[in-house]
């Protein structure tokens, strides 16, 4: 006899399957704006992959198996290695297949904007795996400080061959890189840095020091190598530091322990101390900070990517959802309340796309020397900020909206099927990571300084100057306020204008004329706090029919 007592109806199905890209018109547009010759069908695959249940699989297996660490082998050696799931390995070895770390920067024009858009679209799969991936691109032209470093480790350091085997660098297909910079004492403020870094000599790699000291955050402690920051006779300075030696011994680095954190639970994170661990000189003696910024700067930018791609993933999952859920007699996206905050969400998601591929372009141009004018350089001094600040200040937000529009489900993680569960703990990480929001606003400060930096904003938002009312007052008051600005106090408010004027201008550029209205209206005219606040006459289903996923039934 049976004893059911219900039938499971009235539930989304999976949402796997579905080719992120061929589905994400506003990337598509987006990308076609800045470069117009991307490879249509490296992106279509990707998109695929990206989506599939197998690559879904991998992300919560990552994700529910996590990092462990073995300080020790049986015996009471140190081994200080970190062990992961197969799924973390797959996820790796299909990021560097995709060429998602050092490889644009021998791709010649166009590279970094094709790499930033395949960036969001691994995001939207799994971001956590990505910590390594991003070092390694920022990495490079950092690195090229130290020639003869940069001679053996930069083909390892472009290959699309993961190698995940604990070996000299000699020996290995692929190789990743990290950094530990942040100690327990100083967080942003890297001058309170106490780790010291002693003379030991000269070889074919330069300058050689011993380190002794920790670092509170080391990222993806299993990468090949290093660059650290530590006191040197001359002052703070970047060195290069390997897990193993060139003579194949392994370096004096001691994992203290793995972070228990929020979220980003497929990424080691570690603490750990050096114990006059080997390191050679890259750059000059005092100059670690400018260093490390060359390099933080990269990582800024994949900050904005990749918040972008995790936005773009939880208003998939609300589509999908919303669009398949019955409530009082017909679907939760046609109810009109929902409907708002769908097509608000929608408006979100678009505009960090755009802003973040839009400083994808001012990198690509100014590291492949089209820039003639200077005018991408500006670009980028001043985006990368603003960007940093806005789209990753918004995430958070951005997630716990299209969580609530699953409702309890949205909130379950479910032994890692709780895919908006885990975007929802991602979301806080790129904020911090990198200079938390008000390091950026100040470095703003510091950017909106330099020579032809007010020519440089004007020109950029100058395609949609007295195309809306509003937009054109905050412009108004926005150049008086950089004209005027004396207080830090008013930094943020001087940055999230700034980002909203230069998401409207691109939005003019590539979007719908629907949701360049929509965005205008509520994010000049009516000054939205929460989402779902679209003022009427607003094109509703125009605007959500362009973000959907994939084709209802």
């Amino acid at each position: 006899m049976s004893r059911c007592t219900h039938a499971v109806f009235n539930q989304s199905t999976p949402f796997v399957d579905v080719n992120l890209f061929t589905t994400h018109r506003a990337l598509a547009d987006a990308l076609s704006f800045n470069h117009a010759g991307f490879d249509a069908a490296r992106f279509a695959g990707l998109g695929a992959e990206m989506g599939s249940a197998e690559m879904q699989r991998h992300a919560r297996l990552a994700n529910t198996f996590t990092p462990q660490l073995r300080t020790h082998d049986r015996y009471g050696h140190r081994v200080d290695q970190v062990d992961f799931h197969p799924s973390y390995h797959a996820l790796l070895a299909a990021a560097l297949r995709h060429r998602l770390h050092g490889a644009p920067w021998s791709a010649g024009t166009g590279g970094h904007v094709e790499r930033a858009a395949a960036f969001m679209l691994f995001t939207e799969c799994e971001p956590s795996v990505l910590c390594p991936v991003s070092m390694s691109y920022a990495v490079m032209p950092a690195l090229r400080a130290n020639a003869a470093i940069y001679a053996e480790w930069a083909a390892g350091l472009t290959s699309d061959r993961y190698d995940q085997r604990f070996l000299p660098f000699q020996e290995k297909t692929g190789l990743t890189m990290g950094m530990g910079i942040t100690e327990k004492q100083g967080g942003s403020d890297v001058r309170a840095i106490t780790s010291r870094a002693d003379i030991d000599g000269e070889d074919a790699w330069g300058r050689r020091y011993r380190i002794t000291g920790h670092k509170w955050f080391f990222s993806a402690p299993m990468c090949d190598a290093f660059l650290v920051l530590a006191q040197t006779p001359g002052g703070l300075s970047c060195l290069f530091l390997p897990r193993i030696l060139p003579d194949g011994t392994v370096n004096t680095i001691a994992i203290q322990r793995l972070k228990h954190k929020l979220g980003n639970h497929a990424n080691a994170s570690s603490e750990v101390e050096f114990d006059a661990a080997c390191a050679w000189l890259v750059g000059d003696e005092g100059r670690g900070v400018p260093q490390i910024l060359a390099m933080g700067a990269l990582t800024r930018l994949d900050c904005a990517l990749g918040t972008a791609g995790l936005m773009r993933h939880a208003l998939s999952l609300a589509l999908h959802h919303t669009a398949q859920r019955q409530a009082f007699g017909r679907s939760l996206a046609d109810q009109p309340v929902m409907k708002n905050v769908l097509a608000d969400l929608a408006l979100e998601s678009e505009a960090a796309t755009a802003l973040a591929l839009r400083l994808a372009r001012a990198v690509d141009h100014s590291e492949n020397g089209q820039d003639a004018s200077g005018h991408e350089t500006l670009c980028r001094r001043l985006l990368t900020p603003i960007a940093k600040f806005w789209i990753c200040k918004r995430g958070s937000l951005f997630a716990q909206e299209a969580m609530e529009s699953l409702g309890g489900n949205g909130y379950v993680e479910e032994q890692g099927e709780g895919v908006m569960a885990r975007i929802y703990r991602e979301m806080p990480l790129n904020s911090i990571w990198e200079g938390a929001g008000n390091i950026m606003v100040l470095d703003l400060l510091r950017a909106l300084r330099a020579p032809g930096m007010a020519s440089a904003l004007e020109y950029e938002i100058s395609p949609v100057r007295r195309a809306h009312p509003a937009l054109e007052r905050t412009f108004a008051t926005t150049l008086q306020a950089i004209d005027g600005l004396r207080e830090e106090a008013q930094a943020r408010c001087l940055a999230r204008d700034l980002a909203l004027l230069l998401q409207a201008a691109l939005l003019r550029q590539h979007a719908c004329d629907a949701v360049f209205d929509a965005f205008c209206a509520s994010r000049f005219e009516a000054a939205a706090d929460v989402f779902g606040l679209l003022p009427a006459g607003v094109d509703l289903d125009a605007i959500i029919t362009r973000a959907m996923p994939v084709q209802m039934a």
